[in-house]
């Protein structure tokens, strides 16, 4: 079934809530919105709006009664900040989208689409990674409490359509990046984080960079402007229920990925793999048939994606050391 010539279900007047819209996801699913000439956008700032808060979303969701909803509020983080904060993980995660769903039935929200991640299918799956495959055998153990909480919501999502015929559907991502996305070396995925580190390495005069673990896993990326046009195509087509996976269809191992890093960033030294840190699990390579069978394919390959999240990135580095510098004048003046 190719929706791609069908018309579109999602009216441009529509109310259209996009949670965690200051993050990497929820930012580009704003931009594709305006892109496609959306205008009724409603946002909140986590100090206007506490999705941690039962009270304040419901009093929020029925006030502002959204016809759509994208939940793109999250707690995220890569391989260490999944394992360290491990309670952090699961906790909030549950509760921003419990808040989040269950105020949107009763503000008789009429869509939700519910991002999920890659995590959530087990460590050991096939590949690639069919959206069936969910809950078949254990999960990866430093995502665990992240995964468990994001499987909920999707069948949170599944139960109340099943009960009150709502109509939302849930989204997993493969690795995204692309613009605001969190450089930080120890919370951050393996893309960005790798992608700082070689800059830095690179402006030092370093010879070497060290990357965690063997470098034989292989991961699946994607850039955020194609998930964020994969979100809205959901929408617009009225896909109404279930699971889809959302990736570029192909996968790289993270030595190929340093590469690609090393040569976009010019660092010209070497890679040093450190084996006695954790690989995580060994491969993650989603079956994405029932969105290219939707009529959707992914556009940005990872040269160019990487290629302009690196031009993002010396940005954000340009703008923080500005602000630094504006900050230290200012104290200066006591």
């Amino acid at each position: 079934m190719n929706l791609s010539s069908q018309p579109l279900s999602l009216p441009q007047s529509a109310k259209i809530y996009v949670s965690g819209h200051a993050g990497m996801v929820g930012s580009a699913i704003v931009r594709r919105l305006i892109k496609s000439g959306y205008k009724n956008i409603i946002t909140r700032s986590h100090a206007e709006l506490d999705l941690l808060d039962q009270r304040a979303t419901l009093d929020f969701m029925k006030r502002e009664r959204p016809d759509y909803i994208f939940c793109a509020a999250a707690k995220v983080g890569g391989i260490v900040a999944n394992n360290r904060y491990r309670a952090e993980f699961i906790y909030q995660n549950l509760m921003v989208q419990a808040n989040l769903i269950h105020s949107a039935y009763l503000s008789d929200v009429r869509r939700l689409l519910f991002l999920g991640s890659s995590c959530v299918y087990p460590r050991d799956c096939p590949q690639p990674i069919r959206e069936e495959y969910l809950l078949s055998s254990p999960l990866e153990a430093t995502n665990e409490p992240y995964a468990v909480a994001k499987i909920t919501g999707i069948k949170m999502c599944e139960a109340y359509n099943a009960q009150y015929g709502t109509q939302y559907v849930s989204v997993m991502p493969t690795n995204l990046y692309g613009p605001y996305d969190n450089y930080d070396l120890e919370n951050s995925h393996v893309l960005p984080a790798l992608l700082r580190k070689t800059h830095e390495a690179m402006m030092r005069g370093d010879k070497t960079i060290t990357v965690w673990g063997s470098g034989r896993p292989m991961r699946e990326f994607l850039h955020v402007s194609d998930m964020a046009d994969a979100c809205v195509f959901l929408m617009e087509n009225n896909i109404s229920n279930g699971i889809y996976n959302i990736g570029s269809g192909n996968d790289v191992s993270i030595k190929h990925l340093a590469d690609v890093i090393m040569k976009t960033v010019g660092f010209r030294g070497n890679v040093v793999f450190d084996s006695s840190k954790p690989d995580g699990t060994p491969r993650k390579w989603l079956d994405v048939s029932r969105m290219v069978n939707l009529g959707w394919l992914a556009k940005v390959s990872l040269e160019v994606g990487v290629q302009a999240t690196y031009h993002d990135y010396v940005k954000y580095v340009s703008e923080h050391r500005n602000v630094h510098r504006e900050v230290s004048a200012h104290e200066g003046k006591g």
